[in-house]
């Protein structure tokens, strides 16, 4: 199966293809939201199987200014035919990790899940769209709490 992946998200990336909306645990009373919009651009993609794929990503703020990478894992389920997958964000402070649920429209959503550095212990949502047809740009926003 050939995945055409505009992310990544991602969380990035964010890293692309309804399924269900993955909401953020509850914060508690003392966290903070932070967001994180960016544009991803698809750098190089590999098939390392017929049910898996990664494409690696770099990230733009608004300005045109790369911000980080990010790298995505995507896995088929023959079984369920559905694809879900991993995202990974490095950027300023540290990794941010989520996981993804691709769908039929042109919107993922994802699962903030922790990372490292300032990103340790958060969790939150990832929402990306393909900005073109053939999936190589793609619009990002990461909510999290920390």
């Amino acid at each position: 199966m050939k995945v055409h992946l505009p992310v990544a998200a991602v969380g990035a990336a964010a890293l692309i293809s309804g399924g269900a909306l993955l909401l953020p645990a509850a914060a508690s009373a003392h966290s903070v939201t932070h967001k994180l919009t960016f544009t991803a651009i698809k750098q190089k993609s590999a098939s390392f199987s017929r049910t898996a794929n990664g494409v690696a990503e770099n990230d733009y703020d608004k300005a045109g200014k790369i911000i980080g990478f990010d790298v995505i894992y995507v896995a088929f389920n023959p079984q369920t035919h559905r694809p879900s997958g991993g995202v990974t964000l490095d950027t300023n402070g540290g990794f941010l990790y989520g996981t993804l649920e691709f769908a039929q429209n042109p919107v993922i959503h994802g699962t903030v899940t922790g990372g490292t550095g300032k990103f340790k212990g958060v969790s939150g949502t990832i929402t990306a769209r393909s900005l073109n047809k053939s999936g190589t740009r793609t619009a990002v926003t990461i909510t999290y709490h920390s």
